[in-house]
């Protein structure tokens, strides 16, 4: 085996021999590449101390990304390669970072360390593949397996236990039974971890290719409880509707599974239906029903994602397209279309739709989805034409209004959206003068009332 480096990694190993140094890629560029997978990173270790690795880059723009744990950054060609010194961790704090490190000459120390087999590898062109815990063998037989005592990994790093059902989503690899039943044993330790660590190692979980296998990994290892436990609610909870051939966890799952990699359509595909348990009624023929389940779905996936700290836009186009999911028409007049594409907004609507196609894909057969192509169209119609659809496209504002005598106030922006109003109904009043003219009458008649 031979494992080709990029220039830099290349420039680094060289200057690295030049001052007696030895040095290996190691961890998941290694894993990568015996996996076929073109390395997205390329970390590199070495037994040169970290006030050594500066020297011997002193011509170089080094980063010290992490001194005290023994990363060097190194600037090569305008990339960032790290560059770790040997270690082994001594009392780690809060089950999340060692309380101290301690340098060491020996790869294997600094191996041993490492989270999973699979990513205790270390390869130079000299020594060839360093693999000290049968790494190898488990990427071959698709096992995903802690190096050494499984509990004292995630002991001294609770989010590895997330990390591994992470990892065997990514990959389509089984997690091996000691490794699985530590982690069920451990799940507790999830509650040091801040909810950011969490979320970035989640989303990672829904951006794979199947996003519902990893969902139920964490079901299957009780780890759900702490991470989305609204989410445990709809496990086997019947719909009773001809419309739904699965149960509501079953159908999220489908939903889910259907839709893109794009972070906020996964999340709403998952968070959609996340109310239904908690709006069920059942009818007098026994046919169950869900009223208003998309505003209490709504509710849900707002603490949710206030919970895991997500910034203000993806929570707020999360809560629209899960509020919207039902919103299906089959035939609108054209001034209803333009309020539907101000409420949905331009850039959430190919999403609405993908989010749509995806729910009905998750429903009892045969699927329709005629209404949702024909409001598709449509509303790609009206943007091409670029007919006016907000109070920012009209050819009068605040100020013109206030020239009629009106003081500032919320009533400007009550004769704007009535103006607006006219215009959605007919796009050629959107004139300065007609639209002054309609302001006046407006305001006439509410002198009169």
């Amino acid at each position: 085996m031979k494992i080709r480096y990029p220039k830099e990694v290349d420039i680094i190993f060289k200057e690295l021999s030049k001052s007696g140094y030895s040095r290996y890629v190691v961890g998941g560029c290694v894993r990568d590449f015996l996996l076929g997978k073109e390395p997205f990173d390329w970390d590199i270790c070495t037994d040169a101390k970290p006030e050594e690795i500066q020297r011997v880059f002193k011509d170089f723009n080094t980063i010290p990304t992490g001194l005290k744990h023994g990363t060097i950054t190194v600037v090569v060609n305008n990339k960032n390669i790290e560059i770790t010194t040997f270690r082994t961790d001594k009392d780690y704090v809060d089950n999340r970072r060692p309380r101290e490190v301690e340098f060491t000459s020996s790869i294997y120390e600094d191996l041993k360390r490492r989270d999973f087999t699979i990513n205790a590898l270390a390869y130079n062109e000299f020594d060839g593949l360093v693999d000290c815990f049968n790494g190898q063998k488990d990427l071959n037989q698709k096992i995903i397996r802690a190096v050494g005592n499984p509990i004292e990994r995630f002991s001294e790093d609770s989010l590895r236990i997330i990390r591994g059902v992470r990892f065997s989503a990514q990959l389509g690899f089984d997690i091996e039974e000691n490794t699985a039943l530590a982690m069920t044993n451990c799940r507790e330790l999830l509650n040091n971890l801040s909810k950011e660590r969490i979320r970035e190692e989640f989303l990672k979980i829904l951006m794979t290719d199947k996003p519902s296998d990893g969902i139920r990994r964490l079901i299957l290892l009780k780890l759900m409880d702490y991470i989305i436990p609204e989410l445990i609610e709809c496990i086997g909870f019947e719909q009773k509707n001809p419309n739904h051939n699965k149960d509501v966890f079953e159908h999220i799952m489908e939903v889910l599974d259907n839709t893109d990699k794009d972070i906020v359509l996964r999340l709403s595909a998952l968070l959609h239906d996340i109310g239904k348990p908690r709006c069920f009624t059942v009818d007098e023929s026994g046919k169950g029903h869900f009223y208003g389940h998309h505003k209490i779905s709504t509710e849900i996936a707002e603490e949710i994602l206030t919970r895991f700290k997500f910034d203000n836009k993806t929570i707020h186009a999360v809560k629209l397209l899960v509020n919207e999911h039902m919103s299906r028409y089959e035939h609108l007049r054209e001034k209803s279309i333009k309020k539907f594409i101000n409420k949905v907004g331009i850039n959430n609507l190919d999403k609405l739709f993908k989010l749509q196609i995806a729910d009905i894909k998750g429903s009892t057969p045969p699927h329709d989805f005629a209404n949702i192509e024909y409001l598709k169209n449509e509303c790609i119609r009206i943007i091409n034409e670029k007919e006016p659809m907000t109070v920012k496209d009209l050819d009068i504002n605040g100020y013109d209004i206030m020239n009629l005598g009106l003081a500032q106030g919320k009533e400007i922006g009550d004769i704007l959206n009535y103006l607006l109003e006219i215009v959605l109904e007919n796009p050629k009043l959107n004139e300065k003068g007609l639209l002054i003219g309609q302001a006046r009458q407006k305001l006439q008649q509410k002198d009169i009332e």
